[in-house]
């Protein structure tokens, strides 16, 4: 059964920072390319990065470039999402997911950013 549960989000000022990780189970973790998704206010979900199964960076989103790091632990069978510099902008239900995406996702973990 394929688990993706993703945790450390939370309430952050502006120019803060967040590390978010996400445990998979159910499936060949290491032999898949992963992303961070996020799904803001207005319901728009859009990919924000991505790393091969070798960890090569894909993708990183315009906005989040030199803020966001994305990483994988093969071993751990987690990914994270480092998050520096952070902007309201960034608010955002934040999930990972494969590329492409498929069921299920997870709960998602919260992100605020306000003063």
């Amino acid at each position: 059964q394929v688990q993706l549960v993703e945790s450390g989000g939370g309430l952050v000022q502006p120019g803060g920072s967040l590390r978010l990780s996400c445990s998979i189970s159910g499936f060949n973790f290491r032999i898949y390319t992963m992303g961070w998704y996020r799904q803001t206010p207005e319901n728009k979900r859009e990919l924000v990065a991505s790393i091969s199964s070798g960890g090569e960076i894909y993708y990183v989103e315009d906005s989040v470039k030199g803020r966001f790091a994305i990483s994988r632990d093969d071993a751990k069978n987690t990914t994270y999402l480092q998050m520096n510099s952070l902007r309201p902008e960034d608010t955002a239900v934040y999930y990972c997911n494969k590329l492409p995406f498929s069921a299920p996702w997870g709960q998602g973990t919260q992100v605020t950013v306000s003063s």
